[in-house]
């Protein structure tokens, strides 16, 4: 299985397979040697849809039948009577050791992660702690040179992913050493116990406790990292200097974690407290980086979430320039303030800078694929594309990077190219949120209904747009804006099968989320037989998709033209190649040579 190329080789030539079943058998290997139940597997692959079990029975007697497989005498795949299938073939990860977790060693550095510190208290006004004691951790071992430390990021959601067991977690992230630790609070003191453990052998190979008061959490933090490398052979305590730190103050550093732990909820009716915990840090302490870092990502996200109204909360995006800024001038070594400071760029239509931004960030911390997608996101064509490869290779499941990715492919054109693409990233979506994962992509299936609408398959389009109605949540950031774009293809995918009264009401549905939205107006005005004039729309690219909608295809060209033509380099326009209301029109001399001009800019 070759997962970076969604395909089967035999040898080095590929296996016919279907995007369904190149879907069943990742999600076998996903669970090699377990068993998997059948409703798991509808659930997977047929999400939200009703499906018989007699479906599943005909998708894996086809996997077989490609894989020379037997039912009878299985080599692959084993049918567990009335209750579901086991995939029972040794599974091999190439150039790697069967088990994940065994070959942590890379480029002649130690792979370890840091769980979170388990409260033992119990107490919710000490939560912060568990994940601030392994931040600082993380950033004192980071410090010492002699490990490959996992951002805590992907340290969480492999915890949420495999229910939190030790050898799981290490084989989903790949590495053989883990932090773990507790700590108990009582009053104003505070005692943290923590060991490095050989997940392979489960041997301990260091211990660490320390005892004091709250106050000097900073220097507990950083004497328990201490602890570990005196007892590992890598430094003494005495000798170490510890990680730089960022703030003097107890209350600054607990009201930025507390600010990181709302932001990265991806919850939109969390977003103000977190600005408050992050404006709340930079008042105590007008000097600390990452305070400013977290508040322009607050806003930043704070802006996003209005990003498709019809007048953005501006202000938020321009407060969140400022603040990245501000970060960066306090701290230009923060690699994750370049990074952040990236991604507030492109939405600010500053792409050279951005760039400029997400380059410094990597140069820093060329391991963190974090800045690898950022520098994705701030750049276009190539760049982009490979900037997604890098980021997938060192995260294979962050599904965002497949999305970023198939925008160029749908930009030039390449609409087979997009949907393979597509596919892999949002079966990966789908297992993240089968899983409750906290940080599941969105947008992955409306932009592949776009692209099989694209192709003449309307009723599997269809199915996409219902799949990405049914897992953008309005209270997730940009759930509120992909719900309205599902509704949007929904609509004019109905009106292709001339079914208007669907129609109607997918927009109108639609202008639930936006009561402004443009094309959701054009889109029922159509449905409806009611007269519309695009010319009031202020967005120009709605504007010309409108006139494309009312078959005026001369005037959508021209619009559209003068839009691409202004807007600074990069993806402005970058769907137009699968837009409905666009392809009803594109055998239109003008309109093709909009989509060519894309084509060009996206190399």
């Amino acid at each position: 299985m070759d997962r970076a190329g969604y395909r089967v080789l035999d040898g080095d030539q590929p296996v016919d397979l279907t995007p369904k079943l190149l879907d069943l058998l990742l999600h076998l290997l996903d669970h090699a040697g377990e068993l998997v139940t059948k409703e798991a597997l509808l659930e997977a692959l047929w999400p939200e849809a009703n499906v018989t079990d007699n479906a599943l029975t005909q998708a894996v007697s086809e996997l077989r039948q490609a894989l020379g497989d037997d039912a009878a005498a299985p080599q692959y795949i084993k049918t567990i009577a009335r209750r579901g299938y086991r995939f029972v073939a040794p599974v091999t990860a190439i150039g790697e050791t069967p088990r994940a977790a065994e070959n942590a060693d890379a480029a002649g550095e130690r792979a370890i992660a840091v769980l979170d510190f388990t409260n033992m208290t119990g107490d919710p006004e000490s939560a912060w702690l568990s994940a601030g004691i392994a931040e600082t951790v993380s950033g004192d071992l980071r410090a010492l040179g002699a490990f490959r430390v996992v951002d805590r990021w992907r340290v969480s959601e492999a915890v949420r992913r495999t229910g939190g067991g030790l050898q799981d977690v290490a084989a989903a992230l790949q590495v053989r050493l883990a932090a773990i630790g507790s700590f108990q609070r009582n009053g104003g003191r505070v005692r943290i116990t923590a060991r490095v453990v050989d997940v392979v052998s489960g041997e301990a190979l260091a211990d660490a406790k320390v005892d004091g008061r709250l106050d000097d959490i900073f220097a507990l933090q950083d004497e328990v990292a201490a602890q570990f490398a005196a007892e590992l052979g890598l430094v003494t305590s005495a000798s170490r200097a510890p990680a730089r730190r960022e703030t003097p103050s107890l209350e600054a550093y607990r009201a930025v974690m507390e600010g990181w732990l709302r932001v990265e909820s991806l919850d939109v009716r969390e977003l103000p407290n977190a600005v408050a915990d992050f404006e709340r840090a930079v008042t105590i302490d007008p000097r600390y980086a990452l305070a400013y870092n977290g508040l322009a990502n607050a806003e930043f996200a704070s802006y996003e979430a209005t990003r498709a109204d019809d007048i953005p909360a501006q202000d938020l995006l321009e407060r969140a320039v400022a603040h990245g800024r501000q970060a960066v001038q306090l701290d230009d070594s923060l690699a994750e303030a370049h990074g952040t400071l990236a991604l507030i760029l492109v939405s600010a239509r500053e792409p050279a800078a951005a760039i400029k931004a997400a380059r410094r960030a990597v140069s820093l911390e060329p391991g963190n694929w974090r800045h690898l997608f950022r520098l994705g996101h701030a750049s276009w064509g190539e760049e982009r594309l490979r900037a997604g490869a890098a980021t997938l290779a060192l995260y294979p499941d962050f599904a965002f990077a497949y999305f970023q990715s198939a925008m160029v492919h749908v930009a030039r054109g390449q609409l087979t190219e997009a949907e393979r693409v597509l596919r892999h990233g949002a079966a990966i979506q789908d297992r993240q949120i089968g899983r409750g994962e906290r940080y599941p992509a969105l947008g992955l299936h409306w932009l592949l209904g776009l692209v099989r609408l694209a192709l003449d398959d309307t009723r599997e389009a269809i199915d996409e747009f219902d799949r990405e109605r049914a897992v953008a949540a309005p209270h997730r950031l940009y759930g509120r804006e992909y719900s309205m774009h599902a509704h949007l293809g929904h609509g004019a995918a109905l009106l292709r099968l001339g079914r208007r009264g669907e129609a109607a009401r997918s927009f109108r549905a639609a202008q639930a989320h936006y009561p402004q939205q443009p094309l959701a107006a054009a889109g029922l005005a159509i449905a409806e037989r009611t007269p519309f004039d695009p010319a009031a729309i202020r967005d120009p690219l709605s504007r010309g998709l409108a006139y494309a909608a009312l078959e005026r295809p001369d005037e959508a060209a021209s619009v559209l033209a003068e839009a691409i033509e202004q807007a600074p380099p990069g993806f402005t326009g970058w769907a137009l190649p699968a837009e409905p209301f666009l392809l009803q029109v594109s055998d239109n001399k003008y309109v093709n040579a909009v989509l060519k001009t894309l084509a060009d800019r996206a190399r």
